[in-house]
């Protein structure tokens, strides 16, 4: 059975620890990663702090909450959710960037340039200074900071009635963890706005699935420091309280694409509808491995259904990864994309970006088309005239950022391989490969292509011939079931 697994830490002051430290760099430097912020932006963001833009609206005696991974500072979003009759009232606050940004000026250019937050094992390379993301703008506790408040009204079964948008100051009441919110939720000791997060996320599950939308249930493969500032990686499987935050991110980007929509102007996140070809593969490889997909059961419906402790069932998902292929960007102004490209297929309805300033550069156009959208006014010319560059911006920043962390991510797979050079371990066959298959380690929990042949599903012991922390490359071999 697969459940948590974690691998004996690193040391970073070891002869390994040091090496994967190199390997981090390496993979910064490689793909052009900009660390340090030119003294010009540091001076301009010097300078709005003192200044801010601050919105007149006060909202800070509402008790929004925020749910974060743990030591996280940049903070994004705040909630807070309540009953409205036989419905729901969900005020949902995004980061306020452009109360301390300056339109052309020096931190404009360098987030152009940067486009998302890089996450290293070592350390995080920001897309706007920390004393901005991790201070003055993120959604601290106790602290009243400028935010836009998403207001949405739903309906007994979770389907949005109203919704506005509008700037406010607010103040964050206490910042939780998943974890945190799982414990109290499962112990019904939550207070309101957390058991009704657990209501409002089960509706809207249920309306993806009734879409045809599908979230794939993948284990994640993590690598964090420790207490003691050891690395560790391990695979986590993704609590029930991260999917119904995560439907609250959701239920926001649909609305803000319906906006865009009406409106004829703004930048979608899309994904292309699979193939037949993928699909029906899908179909036979579900059938394969002995979990037959039903005709006229979704395929959202189906992934949920799995028991992502069952190695099996791991192998299904691992499959999966194919229905979830090709998300870019599509900004219109004007003339509407066609329907077909108006889709984000996995969540079955039109969709955005517009819950991660901070974090991510096209979120911050998005809002402001949404705002002047939702308040009467004219989309402002700075958001406007640069839609049409923002796919290729944000395009360049995701292949930066998946090729950075997968650099990282495979040496530390070598690095916890190095003491198990000559040594058996089992593992999962999870996908096929020209090569050979593509397995899933049980401990450590390190995914690989090796040497050899075996069925889809089956477990299997694999033989460690090398590790090369350095290049991110380790040497395996099936040698039996």
């Amino acid at each position: 059975m697969l459940n948590r697994a974690t691998t004996l830490s690193i040391d970073p002051t070891s002869e390994t620890g040091r090496l994967l430290e190199q390997a981090f760099a390496a993979a910064r430097q490689e793909h052009g990663v900009r660390q340090e912020f030119p003294p010009e932006v540091l001076d301009e963001v010097a300078a709005s702090m003192d200044a801010p833009d601050l919105p007149d609206r006060d909202e800070t005696t509402v008790p929004f909450i925020t749910i974060d991974p743990p030591g996280s500072m940049d903070l994004d979003q705040a909630m807070f959710i309540e009953r409205d009759g036989d419905g729901y009232r969900v005020r949902y606050a995004i980061a306020d960037v452009m109360a301390f940004l300056v339109e052309g000026g020096a931190l404009d250019e360098e987030t152009r340039a940067r486009g998302m937050t890089i996450y290293c094992p070592d350390l995080r390379v920001p897309l706007h200074p920390p004393v901005l993301s991790e201070g003055a703008a993120s959604l601290l506790p106790g602290v009243e900071r400028p935010a836009y408040i998403w207001d949405m009204r739903l309906d007994r079964e979770g389907t949005r009635d109203t919704a506005e948008l509008y700037r406010a100051r607010v103040k964050s009441v206490r910042r939780y963890t998943y974890q945190e919110v799982q414990n109290l939720v499962d112990e019904g000791a939550g207070e309101d706005t957390l058991m009704l997060l657990q209501e409002v996320g089960e509706l809207r599950i249920e309306r993806e699935t009734a879409r045809g939308g599908a979230s794939l249930p993948m284990p994640e493969q993590e690598v964090e420091l420790d207490d003691d500032g050891n690395y560790v990686l391990q695979l986590r499987p993704l609590l029930p309280a991260e999917d119904w935050n995560a439907q609250i991110s959701l239920l926001t980007g649909i609305v803000a694409a319906q906006i865009m929509l009406e409106g004829g102007v703004g930048i979608l996140r899309t994904m292309p509808v699979p193939e037949q070809g993928a699909v029906a593969r899908f179909r036979r490889e579900a059938r394969a491995l002995g979990s037959e997909w039903p005709k006229d059961l979704p395929y959202g419906e189906f992934l949920r259904s799995l028991d992502k402790s069952d190695p099996a069932h791991l192998a299904i998902v691992h499959a999966a990864t194919a229905l979830f292929r090709g998300a870019g960007y599509t900004a219109f102004d004007g003339d509407l994309p066609p329907e077909a490209d108006r889709i984000q297929a996995a969540i079955a309805a039109p969709y955005t970006h517009v819950t991660a300033p901070l974090r991510r550069l096209v979120d911050r156009f998005a809002l402001a088309v949404c705002q002047a959208l939702t308040c009467g006014e004219d989309v402002p010319d700075w958001a406007r005239s640069t839609l049409s560059s923002l796919p290729d911006l944000m395009a360049e920043a995701d292949r930066r950022a998946k090729a950075v962390e997968r650099s990282c991510v495979s040496a530390v797979e070598a690095a916890v391989l190095v003491d198990q050079i000559g040594q058996d371990l089992d593992a999962v066959v999870v996908d096929g490969h020209p090569k050979g298959v593509v397995v899933q380690l049980l401990d450590p929990p390190v995914s690989a292509t090796v040497k050899g042949t075996a069925e889809l599903g089956a477990s299997v012991e694999v033989h460690v011939e090398g590790a090369d922390v350095l290049a991110g490359k380790v040497s395996l071999r099936v040698v039996g079931p």
